[in-house]
């Protein structure tokens, strides 16, 4: 079996490098097309095969997808791929564009997250592209359900998580961040990973989108009572965003009674979430984000009630859910996950279990390989998302 990936980046998305190396493992021909950049190498090390190619979609400078459409094809041409398995917007609409609906060659978007999805103008565009040769492959079960509600057959729907090397995180890890930050030894660490994105105001945002400013709110409102929090958030602006990440660790310093400190970007996460009481991530879209990594750690853990978090984080089980983009609501989850610790260790424990059980890249490599080859068959497809 020969399979096609398109990626629109080589210096990210390093979730794709691992599902492609566990790929080669099960014995299938890989290839992929993608930019120039530091990760090709990691590609080719692992037997991946590499075409570079800027594969996302122009939007800016539409004149040039003429060329790139092309190329695309000659690509295409030059591979003989099975399959093509697509893992962005950008690289889907090129895909479809370049070969048109009714190409012979199956064809299959694996949908990162559902950002897309939740505006109504991108959403229509993704899907007025989709022909007869198009499945997707969810990597949620939100987003598994969001095709069905805006028509897609289930049977083209399958639902296959980006894995981890489970084996590449450990727990009772530390960074000493209380010593660090000269706190008491008492003091409970509200942390938060993540970059910093500015609010997009053509998709009607005025917050950011990884919903910092709402954790600061519910740290400033849970501070009135609860005297002995700190919130730290760990991570820099993205592609540019460093007015952003100005103006939050402005609007954070103007909070009456939350105390907040800013670390920009870490390379010790895991000993960080060692020493976090709880990790909160307040997104107002996510796929399964921060909180793989954070359970993995053994982190008690607190996310928005979007997206994917929901398949991880169930509430009183693996952690606490809480609305998004409601300060006041989270800041009554912080006070009740605050209150004991046994269960904060309890649910931390069993939320690592379950991180485990879903996210191993090995197993979701073979869930892919499965996909494929009931797509090769023409069996029944579709994944339960009930």
């Amino acid at each position: 079996m020969k399979v096609l990936h398109l990626l629109k980046t080589s210096t990210g998305a390093t979730w794709a490098l691992r599902q492609l190396r566990e790929l080669v493992k099960l014995g299938i021909e890989v290839h992929v097309a993608l930019p120039d950049g530091p990760l090709v190498k990691e590609y080719q090390a692992v037997g991946v095969h590499t075409h570079l190619l800027q594969t996302g979609i122009y939007v800016k400078t539409p004149w040039k997808n003429i060329a790139l459409f092309k190329q695309f094809k000659q690509l295409v041409e030059q591979v003989k791929p099975d399959i093509i398995h697509s893992h962005f917007v950008a690289t889907t609409l090129t895909m479809r564009l370049a070969l048109g609906k009714n190409h012979p060659i199956k064809r299959i978007f694996h949908v990162p997250g559902p950002l897309h999805l939740e505006h109504k103008l991108f959403r229509n565009v993704e899907l007025f592209t989709a022909g007869n040769a198009d499945y997707w492959l969810a990597s949620c079960r939100w987003t598994a359900k969001a095709y069905q509600r805006f028509g897609v057959d289930k049977k083209r729907i399958g639902l296959v998580y980006y894995g981890v090397d489970i084996n590449d995180f450990k727990i009772g890890l530390s960074a000493k961040l209380h010593q660090a930050l000269e706190l008491s030894p008492d003091t409970k660490i509200i942390g938060n990973v993540a970059y910093f994105y500015a609010p997009k105001k053509h998709l009607g945002q005025k917050r950011g989108l990884k919903g910092h400013e709402d954790l600061i709110d519910a740290i400033d409102i849970a501070s009135k009572t609860q005297k002995d929090i700190v919130g730290v958030f760990v991570g820099g602006p993205w592609a540019g965003c460093q007015d952003y990440m100005n103006e939050v660790i402005e609007y954070a310093k103007n909070k009456r009674y939350g105390r907040y400190y800013f670390l920009g970007l870490r390379r010790d996460i895991q000993q960080l979430y060692g020493d976090f009481t709880l990790a909160v991530h307040p997104s107002h879209s996510e796929n399964v984000g921060g909180a793989v990594e954070s359970l993995f750690c053994q982190c008690p853990t607190i996310s928005s009630d979007v997206g994917g978090f929901p398949d991880l984080v169930k509430p009183n089980v693996t952690g606490w859910l809480t609305p998004a983009k409601d300060p006041q609501a989270l800041a009554s989850t912080l006070l009740i996950a605050l209150e004991d610790k046994t269960t904060r260790d309890t649910l931390a424990k069993q939320g690592r279990a379950l991180a485990q059980q879903m996210f191993d890249v090995r197993n979701n490599a073979q869930d892919v390989a499965n996909y494929y080859t009931k797509l090769l068959s023409d069996n029944e497809l579709g994944v339960s998302n009930d």
